[in-house]
């Protein structure tokens, strides 16, 4: 009896503490909720990136103004370790090396402000895609590993270091000035003096599942997963879709005819940065994608260019910053007859590539020294500039060649040239190394490529104000868009071949600026509205998720930009196997929310066919299962469980014993007094002893 009375006792006091230990684990932390961490990724020989702890790491906040605040994290600060608090000037590489090499760092939380200060801020490669591309030992020799051209001069391959600790970037300004504001209050030292307890501490915690290389990992994802991590895998392999259309349809599930020839217009989906999903990609990616998409709508409104004798096709490609993972899958595809089209139909090819021209006036048109040496090539390829020059006339742009000596620069076009020689040429906006001080970081923004808008727009406004920048873009996309009429055997007038620079201002401010809009708002299809309504931000980084979200709103506009609306029903649209004559080999159906009518009070959805189809953006390493190849793509980002950051002041070390000892005797002496208790629970808790009568 006293013994039930006892645990009830102790039972209810469990229950208030548990009850109350969310409200008291809000009063001692401070979540910050506007974060984006640095996370592991693997390869076939080495991994990148950050991680913490299994428990998340922690340490005391200490912030790096200057060159001279290290010292006190590296040597001279009482309190290690120490989460270091890095200003945007200080995240360079050297910085990052001194921390890496200290064990007094438990972690890195970098202040990056909306807006780059003046300089270069790139931390990927200096030779982006080495030895994944075109140059090797057999093929260009002297080309190879940029020994002609450093192509991203400024670039200082932080992005491929490996940390052994978390390093997350601050993305809201207030949660950031929370955190300056309790280190200047508790850790700031004043006159070299140590402040006093209590400290202000930072939690970051992001613990990668994947170790050491992919062949590991996968090895491990396949079959010797860790039970007691509880988990299905420890990595993923980067992967996507690719997407692609014809501007004269073709049967996706046949083969084309050995005669048939196809003039391919290409650029890259996708972008990267330091910080796992966030990659605005403006010059490096959307610049390009976007010219090929306003070029493809001159195309397809063009009327007698489905009877053109040589087809064009548009390629966007997914993973084309971690060694070229969709061109190298679409030539793979295409190489064992898995892709509707084989390499020897392809005619010759134009690729977009970092072309945010800004104020500038010349494009660049790189073509492969190597292959020029072919006589035949060559007469190709000088046929194809002569094209670039004939539509040029009279335009506000002209298209330069550098030196004949100069290899291509980093591109997909390498990948299809690794296996056949196809004329062609890449488009850029850089003469040799690029001119983006921001290549594959946080700060390749709209400003990098010169756009603004005017004070004072609301965001509709915006969304339609035709900017200089979507001016000299169209003017590009005009450009291709006449060369590939001209190289598809076209002889009608190119003056009538003109990109709307309505919808390409449209395109970037969605990409660039705000993609939570009225235009995508009307050709997002229904069924995938719930993909929209979850999205916060647009990312171009390739991520293990697919379809990603980036490719599914290019994959929406392409069809708003080159489909035909139908007047299909929503349920034949869903279904069209449907319809009396299904061409489903052919075209594609989408039921699009549609525009708002005036004096309406909701959109107009209807169905919108369109020939353009997604295939695999995953490395052929992954096909083959061969997951050291030095020939494909071979990289994987870890699982995680958790990712968060916050912050909470610390005790001092003499405190905490004092407080554990405390605890401790706490305990012992409710241990004795329950025993006590229970020893005598007979006597303390009998009650009065009850009579009974017995009845005959």
């Amino acid at each position: 009896m006293g013994m039930e009375v006892a645990v009830r006792l102790i039972s209810a006091a469990l229950f208030v503490g548990l009850c109350s230990a969310n409200s008291v684990e809000k009063k001692i932390y401070i979540t910050l909720n506007a974060t984006a961490p640095c996370v592991r990724l693997m390869n076939a020989t080495h991994q990148i990136g950050c991680q913490s702890s299994l428990t998340g790491d922690t340490g005391v906040i200490h912030l790096v103004e200057q060159e001279s605040d290290l010292s006190w994290v590296l040597s001279d600060g009482p309190n290690p370790p120490y989460m270091v608090l890095l200003e945007s000037s200080m995240f360079t590489r050297d910085v990052m090396l001194k921390l890496k090499s200290s064990s007094r760092v438990s972690g890195v939380a970098a202040i990056l402000p909306p807006s780059p200060a003046p300089g270069q801020f790139s931390h990927d490669l200096k030779c982006p895609n080495d030895g994944f591309g075109l140059y090797s030992l057999n093929y260009g020799p002297e080309y190879a590993h940029c020994n002609e051209t450093l192509w991203n001069p400024e670039g200082n391959g932080l992005s491929y270091e490996d940390f052994p600790f978390p390093v997350f970037m601050l993305k809201d300004e207030n949660e950031t000035q929370v955190i300056r504001q309790c280190y200047q209050e508790h850790n700031r030292p004043s006159e070299g003096a140590a402040p006093a307890f209590p400290l202000c501490a930072m939690q970051l915690s992001s613990h990668m599942h994947g170790v050491k290389d992919t062949v590991t990992c996968m090895r491990r994802s396949a079959g010797q997963v860790s039970i007691t991590l509880n988990i299905d895998g420890v990595c993923d392999p980067l992967s996507d879709f690719n997407i692609w259309t014809t501007i004269q349809p073709i049967n996706k599930s046949g083969s084309a005819s050995p005669e048939d020839r196809f003039v391919v217009a290409a650029a890259r989906l996708d972008s990267r940065s330091f910080f796992w999903e966030v990659a605005p990609g403006t010059d490096s990616a959307v610049s390009g994608f976007i010219v090929l998409l306003a070029a493809a709508e001159a195309l397809a409104r063009t009327p007698d260019v489905k009877s053109l004798p040589k087809n064009i096709m548009f390629l966007l490609f997914q993973g084309e910053t971690f060694d070229y993972i969709g061109s190298s899958r679409m030539v793979y595809d295409m190489t064992n007859g898995k892709f509707p089209i084989a390499l020897e139909n392809i005619d010759s090819f134009i690729e977009l590539n970092q072309i945010g021209i800004g104020t500038s006036s010349e494009i660049w048109a790189h073509t492969d020294p190597v292959s020029l040496r072919n006589s035949t090539v060559n007469e190709q390829v000088q046929k194809l500039l002569a094209s670039f020059a004939k539509v040029t006339a009279g335009m506000n742009i002209s298209v330069r060649q550098p030196d004949q000596s100069q290899p291509l620069p980093p591109s997909s076009f390498q990948r299809f040239l690794r296996k056949r020689i196809i004329p062609g040429a890449v488009l850029t906006d850089h003469q040799a190394g690029f001119t983006n001080r921001y290549y594959q970081s946080v700060y390749d923004l709209g400003e990098n490529i010169g756009l603004r808008y005017p004070d004072g727009l609301t965001p509709e406004e915006a969304l339609n104000h035709v900017t200089d920048t979507a001016k000299a873009l169209a003017d590009v996309a005009s450009l291709v868009a006449r060369t590939l009429y001209l190289q598809a055997g076209g002889n009608g007038s190119l003056e009538n071949i003109t990109a709307n620079a309505q919808t390409v201002t449209r395109m970037l401010y969605g990409f660039v600026i705000n993609w939570n809009n009225s235009w995508f708002d009307s050709i997002i299809s229904q069924d995938k509205n719930d993909i929209f309504t979850k999205q916060k931000h647009i990312s171009f980084y390739v991520s293990v998720n697919d379809p990603t979200f980036s490719t599914v709103l290019v994959e929406h506009v392409l069809y708003n930009l080159t489909g035909h609306p139908t007047n299909l029903t929503e349920e034949q649209c869903l279904d069209p196997k449907t319809i009396p004559q299904p061409d489903t080999d052919f075209f594609n159906y989408i039921w699009v929310q549609g525009t708002l009518a005036e004096n309406a009070s909701k959109p107009t959805p209807h169905c919108v066919r369109a020939n353009i189809w997604l295939t695999r953006a995953l490395s052929p390493a992954f096909e083959l299962a061969d997951w050291s190849s030095t020939e494909y793509s071979t990289w994987t980002e870890s699982r995680w469980q958790k990712v968060g950051a916050r912050i909470f002041l610390v005790a001092s070390g003499e405190l905490e014993i004092i407080t554990l000892v405390t605890g401790i005797c706490v305990l012992i002496t409710s241990m004795v007094l329950i025993y006590f208790l229970n020893a005598k629970s007979n006597i303390l808790f009998s009650g009065p002893q009850e009579h009974t009568s017995v009845s005959y």
